[in-house]
């Protein structure tokens, strides 16, 4: 008869209990802007620590797979650990980064890349041109729009922003990542609701309420628009409302109000209605000019946004000769980019009204070599092939989830000679190359810093077609 023997314990099956406490050497930052460590084999974030430091913490929540907790105790200290300038950075959560050094934080920002590279692809790392993160000259104000929600807080009206996993509402005077003028209006507001009694958000409450104020500035022409996001069509006191905001802010020029009943983490319901003033703000980028309406698209950081286009261009490498297409094209923004030095430009986007912006666009900027069609880019480009007409560079700056598998496999029937991918986020860009590995090698991945003092990081990737 065979003896039996118990099953030795793995280091790996060690419990970790809720508020317990232990030392931790913190390894890297995550993809989330927390510290990364391991305790017993066991993956440990922790918000606030930093690659390199030793430190004490305490458990606060235990998943199957790995465990949350809180610093304690910070042993040894980062030599990139700065004080963070924000006096509500901890609470607010809008924010991860404050707290680690510029240079820091754009190395981090390069690690995060790596990182995702290493997960989702099976890529030799070493033999990639990983360059380092571009940042900002400065780092603050940066931000050209705000959606600061609003509430009451000792019988006034407050906005801001809801504090990190909680339902507590921040106050929030100044944000220093914000446009200095989005801070001026979205205070004012406030001001005037709190003189006027505008009824805002409350739970309890089944009156029309004032749920957001949406401030956007345009960097270069110092226009403002508001949007009102509301529960309810009617605003009590609606044009009292309206001309104290135009009586006390006149860099705001245009007024709309959206509605949204629902009770969701989306800012923006179905209809908008136009107020007050002009319909669009306008906003510049080198020598183009952009209309945008309250619920358009655009970059949230003008000054960046050059920068990351101009290395989508870079990466397009274009000649004059070549037949561009630009996938999930929007408003047209990045192929009207390119197109000085394109032969052709096709645009396609499943959204009509972006097409129609996206025409009027080209025709504004007085690019006759684009055209804009509503679809999707695994139908038109193949139907486009089967007519003899084939791209020679295709772009794309996919929303977050990254491109459509349907798109990739399109790629690889159509075969352009280049592939310029722009990412907000790096493991659904290694997860797209990983699946187009065979057919496209990268020439160069250009991480740039589209939001300081937070984890994100965007990515101009160059994939060329194998021989």
């Amino acid at each position: 008869m065979k003896k039996q023997y118990a099953k030795k314990p793995q280091q790996n099956d060690v419990k970790i209990e809720l508020k317990q406490q232990f030392p931790l050497t913190i390894k890297k930052i995550g993809i989330n802007g927390e510290g990364v460590g391991f305790f017993k084999r066991k993956i440990v974030f922790v918000p606030g620590a930093l690659a390199g430091e030793e430190v004490v913490v305490e458990v606060t929540k235990v998943h199957p797979k790995f465990t949350e907790a809180r610093i304690k105790k910070i042993r040894k200290k980062s030599p990139e650990r700065v004080k963070a300038p924000c006096p509500v950075y901890e609470l607010c959560g809008g924010c991860q980064l404050q707290h680690l050094s510029y240079e820091g934080q754009l190395d981090a920002k390069r690690d995060i890349l790596l990182q995702s590279l290493e997960r989702h692809t099976k890529l030799k790392l070493e033999d990639m041109d990983i360059r380092p993160t571009i940042g900002m000259d400065n780092p603050w104000h940066y931000r050209n729009k705000s959606q600061f929600q609003v509430g009451t807080q000792n019988g006034k009206a407050i906005a801001g922003l809801y504090s990190m996993n909680s339902n507590k509402l921040i106050d929030i005077d100044e944000c220093i990542v914000q446009h200095p003028l989005t801070n001026k209006v979205t205070n004012e507001i406030k001001r005037i609701i709190n003189d006027f009694n505008i009824p805002v958000f409350d739970d309890k409450k089944k009156k029309p309420i004032l749920k957001t104020i949406v401030t956007r500035v345009g960097f270069e022409t110092g226009e403002v628009q508001v949007v009102l996001v509301t529960s309810e069509k009617k605003i009590p006191r609606k044009e009292l409302l309206i001309s104290e905001i135009q009586k006390r802010l006149p860099e705001v020029v245009s007024i709309a109000q959206n509605i949204n009943p629902q009770k969701t983490a989306l800012v923006f319901g179905d209809e908008t209605i136009h107020l007050s003033g002009k319909a669009s703000i306008e906003e510049r980028l080198e020598e183009f000019t952009y209309e945008l309406s309250a619920r358009a698209f655009f970059q949230l950081n003008p000054i960046q946004t050059s920068k990351l286009y101009n290395e989508a261009k870079k990466a397009a490498a274009l000649t004059g000769e070549e037949k561009v297409v630009d996938a999930y094209c929007g408003v047209g923004t990045i192929g009207l980019w390119l197109a000085d030095g394109a032969k052709e430009i096709r645009g396609m986007d499943v959204i009509k009204e972006g097409i129609d912006d996206a025409k009027k666009n080209a025709e504004r900027f007085g690019v006759g070599h684009a055209e804009y069609f509503v679809g999707g880019a695994e139908t038109l480009m193949p139907k486009w092939k089967n007519e003899g007409w084939r791209p020679d560079v295709v772009v794309v700056d996919p929303p977050r989830t990254g491109c459509d598998n349907k798109l990739l496999d399109t790629l690889k029937e159509v075969k352009p000679k280049t592939f310029v991918y722009v990412s907000c986020n790096p493991s659904t860009l290694a997860k797209d190359i990983d699946y187009l590995k065979k057919q496209y090698r990268v020439e160069y991945l250009q991480p740039v810093d589209m939001f300081p003092q937070t984890a994100h990081v965007e990515v101009v990737a160059k994939l060329v077609m194998k021989l």
